[in-house]
């Protein structure tokens, strides 16, 4: 009995706990110098790109320069714009963007999973789908144009046909990848098809699902810009053939900037959602 207790290993907590300490303190050390990284980068390119355009290096006519560009951004901020606040500008584009996400992830979610599941509907609508989605889907802009008018209708359209095509395709190939084994003992439990899609088919293809989502949402922007950049009332986009149309690089480089801010914030908030469902997933060392 006393040989036992003596050979027992004894799990010296102290050093666990240090250990553990000392890789949270590597993990922030790192994340401050990722983001000291980034930061000097920007400061180093901005400031780059002010002395050429100041020293004629570059044509600051055609390129224009970070300090013009936040005077064009202040101006829209404080002022407004030509076709209105800037605010309302960017809720106009952000609700095409959102809308046509929207529906194109139902749409390509539904269907990925259904012919995901159904191999009969793969076999039939696959060749449809592949021809589609060979079609370059920007040039479908002008044609929406046509049919539903300079309306938003037209932009939503647009971000559809972006948005769904890397939805669908990844929710199909998390259909086809979901465990079989999985797929097996709920049958053995008695669960019917609908209860195999809803409870294990959807469930272990969310991640994917997920990381279509990520992409996509620019693809939204991207198809709501285009939409507004060939015909609309108002929006970034307009604004950005408008600065085009008076030869005003600041404002479409403005524009550019007012984007990519609302597309971080949209990434921001996607991951944010992301880290809160797969809260049970290891995180991964190097983010």
């Amino acid at each position: 009995m006393s040989h036992d207790v003596l050979s027992t290993p004894v799990v010296d907590t102290g050093k666990t706990t240090d250990r553990t300490q000392s890789r949270a303190r590597a993990a922030r050390r790192r994340k401050t110098v990722v983001m000291a990284g980034r930061a000097l980068l920007l400061v180093a390119v901005l400031g780059l790109w002010e002395w050429f355009s100041r020293a004629k290096v570059i044509d600051p006519f055609n390129f224009s320069m970070p300090s013009k560009i936040w005077d064009q951004i202040y101006t829209w901020v404080t002022h407004g714009t030509a076709l209105g606040s800037l605010g309302e500008q960017i809720w106009y584009t952000l609700y095409e963007a959102l809308l046509g996400w929207v529906i194109g992830v139902v749409a390509g979610v539904v269907l990925g999973i259904a012919l995901g599941r159904v191999a009969f509907l793969a076999d039939v609508l696959g060749p449809y789908i592949k021809v589609l989605n060979s079609i370059p889907r920007i040039v479908l802009a002008p044609i929406f144009v046509i049919w539903f008018g300079l309306g938003p209708a037209s932009k939503v359209a647009s971000a559809v046909v972006l948005v769904f095509f890397p939805v669908f395709f990844n929710a199909f190939q998390g259909a086809r990848e979901v465990d079989r084994n999985l797929v097996a003992n709920a049958r053995i439990l008695g669960a019917s098809d609908r209860r195999v899609t809803l409870q294990v088919v959807i469930p272990s293809a969310t991640s994917w699902i997920f990381t279509s989502l990520h992409v996509s949402f620019g693809f939204a922007l991207i198809g709501a810009i285009v939409g507004e950049y060939i015909g609309a009332t108002k929006g970034i986009g307009l604004l950005v053939a408008q600065s085009q149309g008076t030869f005003n690089s600041a404002g479409v480089y403005a524009a550019m900037v007012i984007l990519a801010v609302v597309a971080l914030v949209a990434e921001g908030l996607l991951t944010f959602a992301e880290r809160r469902i797969f809260r049970w997933k290891p995180a991964d060392s190097d983010d």
